[in-house]
């Protein structure tokens, strides 16, 4: 089954509706954004704040400080950065129950090009003290996140797609905010992915096994705080380590592991992801094979690793 993992956020809103303390917002983009499910069931607790994103995250640090556990909505080049200021400001340097919900990141928006494909946001949230990123997987992990982020203190940055993804999951499981999960068990190297990289790493090894080469695949929906426990397992146990990102190769999961490990467990590590250059207009696909998204490109790169 696919299904986009923005699609999975406005239908997890809704289930709990209920809850006393939430409240939506958004930035005029509810139909892509997919708040609008919500707006639909509980249109009092849903606030359509137009146009203007710092705005939306200054009026969600109001709602939070008046005991609110806000969703603030939004494309992901708007949300991260055009209201970076107020996230920083309004809301991280008061350790508030905000939640950024950035919809459309990557290069995978597709058409709509450069200039709205985030490949920088996980490095900007990143640099944020005190900020949880997550990227779930896919729909059955977003509901589970949001479960957990009802109940978690403090900002988070909530990373979601526009492209449908194949589950990877059969069933809901408990999210724990700070623990990765080992999908594929193996000692012949390590893929470290997030968001809709895992289900490439998981077509690259399964093709890698039929060909006696085992590695592990280890899902990371959260970047911040990285599981570092995870991460120094498997640089003790394996010889390399690949990371696997649709984000810039520059401060994301990528660097996060990297520094981790120069300092605690040097490994070598080989980062998939942008290269360091905006995205561009065309179809997620096509997209993703161009810049090396993809489980034939984890593959050649393991035979690089390997030779």
């Amino acid at each position: 089954m696919k299904k986009a993992t923005r699609q999975a956020y406005g239908e997890t809103l809704v289930k709990f509706k209920e809850h006393p303390d939430l409240v939506v917002l958004d930035a005029d983009l509810s139909a892509a954004t997919k708040t609008d499910v919500f707006a639909k069931a509980v249109p009092e607790k849903f606030f359509n704040i137009g146009i203007a994103e710092a705005d939306m995250i200054g009026t969600a640090a109001g709602l939070a400080l008046g005991g609110k556990r806000p969703f603030a909505s939004s494309f992901a080049i708007f949300a991260a950065g055009r209201a970076y200021e107020q996230i920083r400001n309004a809301v991280a340097y008061q350790k508030l129950n905000v939640t950024i919900a950035a919809t459309h990141a990557g290069i995978t928006v597709g058409e709509d090009g450069g200039s709205h494909q985030a490949i920088e946001d996980i490095a900007l949230m990143r640099a944020i003290p005190g900020m949880t990123i997550i990227n779930p997987v896919d729909d059955l992990e977003t509901e589970a996140a949001i479960e957990t982020i009802l109940e978690h203190e403090g900002p988070v940055y909530l990373r979601l797609g526009r492209l449908a993804v194949d589950r990877v999951h059969e069933e809901k499981q408990p999210f724990v905010i700070g623990k990765a999960e080992t999908l594929v068990s193996g000692n012949d190297g390590t893929i470290i992915a997030t968001g809709l990289m895992v289900q490439e790493a998981l077509d690259a090894a399964k093709q890698l096994a039929e060909q006696s080469i085992h590695v592990r695949v280890l899902n990371f929906s959260t970047i911040k705080p990285l599981d570092e426990t995870l991460v120094l397992q498997a640089a003790k146990e394996t010889p390399w380590i690949i990371t696997a990102e649709e984000h810039s190769v520059v401060g994301g999961l990528g660097s996060a592991v990297s520094e981790f490990l120069s300092e605690n467990q040097p490994t070598r590590v080989v980062k998939i992801g942008v290269q360091d250059q905006f995205g561009q207009s065309g179809n997620p696909e096509l997209l993703k094979k161009h810049y090396g998204l993809t489980a034939g490109n984890i593959i050649k790169k393991i035979k690089e690793l390997r030779n």
